[in-house]
């Protein structure tokens, strides 16, 4: 009879003990739930191999998230080594947003006229193709590169300043497309900085249309995303893969004569069809670069690197794994 209270006794306070316990850790998953941070990477990446640490530690030092659609955590499927690297790029599946090789893609840096991406994406949201404007006064004292040949007052077609913006990066081209959007270069920017809001590109200010300032900041993960919303649009993905383009414009002999800036058309780098170049004594060479062959499309970003079209080259040569032969592309005209 003793032995069996005993037991029950013994039963009783192992229960009561085990019932302590899931209260306890109850109250603790309460807390934790409470303190976690909603937007932490995933665990995979926290408890990953060294590589996926080092991209979050990264993202915590930085205080930015990459944006929607890239897929920074995950593993890395390129080892490339260059000699003198920029200060921050990446390698990224145009289709799927997984990043393949990256350098420090969340610093902020200055960004050059590679702002003009995000131009070029307002403009062709808020125009249409056969829309006119006029040359607006502030687009004739811009700094910098240019279209050049802009006539004060003159309708002209907003495809055409599309073009001389994309190709050759035409300052004045940026602003007039800012004032005829918005009526001034500062209201455009404004529209900029609640288009990149809405996009969740947490790296990224504007302070101009053209990217002369040098407050126009980014990193190369937001330019990546950037960079699939651009070459989703027809009207641009057609002007940036050309090398040269000759659109209908009212000045001497109708046509406006543009060429492309960008480095691997200039090297026949086969499959090339996009995008845009930047440069500025702050933010140094930079480069966004868009390549399909086949099925994949990889984009490639640079900023502030020594040698945008080799390096370019040579981080997409891994990525399709191998080395094309550089056969000089036909040159498509407008």
């Amino acid at each position: 009879m003793r032995r069996r209270r005993r037991a029950a006794a013994g039963g009783r306070a192992l229960l009561f003990s085990l019932l302590a316990l899931a209260a306890a850790l109850a109250a603790w998953l309460v807390v934790a739930s409470a303190t976690s941070d909603p937007h932490a990477p995933p665990s995979a990446a926290i408890h990953g191999p060294p590589a996926l640490k080092s991209r979050v530690r990264e993202a915590r030092a930085n205080r930015h998230l990459p944006p929607p659609g890239i897929q920074l955590f995950g593993p890395r499927r390129l080892h490339v080594r260059l000699a003198h690297p920029p200060r921050a790029g990446l390698v990224f599946d145009l289709r799927t947003g997984q990043v393949l090789w990256a350098r420090r893609p969340l610093r902020r840096l200055p960004i050059a006229s590679t702002t003009k991406i995000m131009t070029a994406i307002l403009t062709v949201e808020r125009t249409r193709p056969g829309e006119m404007t006029r040359v607006t006064r502030e687009a004739l004292r811009y700094r910098g590169s240019g279209v050049g040949v802009l006539p004060k007052h003159r309708r002209m077609p907003v495809e055409g300043l599309l073009a001389g913006m994309l190709l050759p990066s035409g300052n004045d081209a940026a602003l007039a497309l800012a004032g005829h959007i918005s009526g001034s270069n500062r209201r455009f920017a404004r529209l900029m900085n609640r288009r990149a809001r809405a996009m969740g590109l947490g790296c990224t200010h504007y302070a101009s249309a053209d990217g002369i300032e040098r407050r126009n900041r980014s990193c190369a993960a937001d330019l990546a995303a950037l960079a699939r919303v651009a070459m989703s649009k027809p009207r641009i993905a057609r002007l940036v893969r050309r090398e040269q383009a000759h659109p209908r414009f009212p000045v001497k002999g109708g046509h406006l004569w543009l060429n492309s800036t960008n480095p691997l058309l200039h090297l026949g780098y086969p499959g090339t069809i996009g995008l845009k170049t930047g440069f500025t004594d702050p933010a140094g060479h930079c480069f966004v670069g868009v390549v399909r062959r086949g099925s994949r499309t990889y984009g490639v970003v640079l900023l502030h690197s020594p040698d945008t079209g080799l390096q370019a080259k040579k981080l997409l040569d891994a990525a399709f794994g191998g080395r094309p032969p550089l056969v000089k592309q036909r040159r498509s005209r407008a």
